[in-house]
């Protein structure tokens, strides 16, 4: 089992984003089988693509859209077929970037934190090639949230490190982006030290984290619900599973690597019944996303096992 952590288009894939993922995208969807997507019917939807790509095989949208929704039913080394064609007929640099960054994502899917390194690095490249900082920030902190949910921490720790780094290159950032850089940065380093079981170096991490959001009131108005988010991460990870459980009830429960959290929470305090509740909701996740990517198999597997 995976170790558990839970702009370009605007596409199916990123309908269902929650806040504060990147804001930069994957290939796009449109058309019937993308509302059947949407809707849940998954081999309709997997059908009407692969009619469209017979209709046109160089077409990228279609590729892209049956790469999808094949990651949603789990079988993500078919979708990586479509993913590969998306990227062969991409028609544009950006098209092309956006298909390898649903490559990425399909690789999270799996929890294979190197090969999702690998495409994201190629969509951070084009971001070079546009001198866009933002959105190469906002890329290498993807990669680094797929590693931390996949167990590699020092991975992680690097990307996010990146990430930081090259946001506030971004020469018009204004104050608040730069101290979201700073808060999301914290943020990630208190994760981490709880990962690795050291509550004195999370504690000061979080405790960064607070300060960047008190002295800043935009910022905190747009981040706040990221805090309960942390803190009930580090109590989960350092044991305090009642503290984690009170902490996690205040973040945003539509999210489902939030809803995963709770759930593994539940199952350490021995409450089957409310981490099957839990991990029921996350399991019908339909993003194509880091949380979606951790939260839909991981709550299966459970469902399976519990």
């Amino acid at each position: 089992m995976r170790a558990a952590s839970c702009t370009l288009f605007v596409t199916f894939a990123t309908l269902f984003v929650a806040a504060g993922v990147s804001h930069a995208q994957g290939c796009g969807m449109t058309g019937a089988g993308a509302q059947q997507a949407r809707s849940g019917n998954l081999d309709e939807a997997l059908t009407t693509f692969q009619k469209d790509i017979a209709a046109d095989p160089q077409a990228s949208a279609p590729n892209c859209g049956a790469g999808i929704v094949l990651d949603l039913m789990g079988r993500t080394a078919e979708a990586k077929k479509y993913f590969e064609k998306a990227i062969e007929t991409a028609s544009t640099p950006q098209a092309k970037a956006n298909a390898e960054r649903s490559m990425a994502l399909s690789y999270a899917f799996d929890g294979d934190c190197a090969n999702t390194i690998k495409y994201e690095q190629k969509v951070l490249d084009y971001f070079v090639s546009t001198g866009d900082f933002y959105n190469q920030g906002e890329i290498a902190d993807e990669a680094a949230r797929v590693c931390i949910d996949a167990g590699k921490l020092d991975d992680a720790e690097k990307w996010y490190k990146t990430g930081h780094d090259l946001g506030l290159k971004q020469p018009d950032a204004t104050p608040d982006r730069k101290h979201l850089w700073e808060f999301r940065l914290e943020h990630a380093l208190a994760r981490l030290a709880a990962r690795r079981s050291n509550s004195a170096e999370a504690a000061k991490h979080v405790g960064a984290a607070k300060a960047i959001l008190d002295a800043d009131p935009t910022l905190s108005g747009q981040q706040a619900q990221f805090y309960p988010y942390l803190t009930g991460y580090v109590d989960y990870y350092l044991g305090n599973y009642k503290g984690a459980l009170e902490e996690l009830q205040k973040a945003n429960q539509n999210d489902a690597f939030i809803q995963c959290l709770i759930g593994m929470t539940y199952e350490k305090l021995g409450d089957k019944d409310k981490a099957k509740e839990f991990y029921t909701k996350a399991s019908k996740v339909m993003g194509h996303n880091p949380p979606a990517a951790f939260a839909r198999p991981f709550a299966r597997k459970k469902l399976g096992s519990i």
